[in-house]
């Protein structure tokens, strides 16, 4: 994959340059941009597969940058390189599939560049945006702000969402990530995937395994994926789960 480098200070294009070219399946493409107009200018030349993009930059900032790519119909996949941490929302909106903090680790690095790697780049801009946005039906992918950058997490690995408050945690084959998203919305858009089956839980229809009744009562929902732990059932759910599984 080609990568170029964005950022107005020479050094910190070096350590980025260095970085990337020690990983295998990667090739840095020289000159980098200095700021956003010369990256724009690169990127109509070069064609890179991604942008490593710093946001404060002289003229056109990385966001306005990442904005202007979204217009495109086959984007290069953008990560952000910053100093500045805050910005972390604003990248979601710009189709990011990566933000990293400076000083850039190289691990991080690396993983951000993977999963530059999973979509292709046409899907990218949509990926990331609610589908009443992106026009083109449910997201493949579910973007998620962890302590590596932007995570993307492909739909077919989600577990379950389950609300807490103003966050949404969503449990997925490697792990769990924090959801800045209504229980809701994502019952409305992915409800053909998803059954709820608690006012603050949805899980995956195709990982249902069993439903069972404890001594006391309740009901107890196990899952594939999930080693032995099971959620609970709401009552007034138990009805349309035995439904449904009745019907798998």
């Amino acid at each position: 994959m080609n990568v170029l480098i964005a950022d107005d200070e020479p050094l910190a294009r070096e350590r980025l340059s260095r970085m990337v070219g020690e990983l295998d399946g990667y090739r840095v493409l020289e000159p980098g941009a200095s700021n956003g107009e010369e990256a724009l200018t690169l990127i109509d030349s070069l064609k890179p597969d991604v942008v490593l993009l710093d946001i404060r930059m002289p003229g056109l900032d990385g966001l306005q940058v990442a904005a202007k790519l979204c217009e495109r119909e086959a984007p290069p996949a953008v990560i952000f390189c910053t100093a500045h941490d805050e910005f972390a929302l604003d990248a979601f909106k710009v189709s990011a599939v990566g933000y990293l903090v400076k000083p850039v680790r190289a691990e991080n690095l690396a993983e951000a560049l993977k999963n530059a790697e999973r979509p292709n780049r046409v899907q990218l801009a949509a990926l990331t945006r609610p589908a009443a946005e992106a026009g083109s039906g449910p997201r493949s992918h579910i973007s998620a702000r962890t302590r590596k950058g932007i995570e993307l997490v492909p739909l077919d690995q989600v577990i379950f969402f389950i609300a807490d408050h103003k966050y949404v945690t969503l449990r997925h084959e490697g792990g769990e990530v924090l959801l800045d998203e209504p229980l809701k919305a994502l019952e409305d858009e992915f409800g053909d995937r998803f059954v709820r089956i608690h006012r603050n839980a949805l899980v995956a229809r195709e990982r249902i395994e069993r439903l069972q009744r404890t001594p006391l009562g309740h009901f107890q929902l196990f899952l594939k994926g999930m080693n032995g732990e099971a959620l609970t059932v709401s009552r007034r759910h138990v009805a349309g789960v035995r439904k449904l599984m009745n019907a798998l």
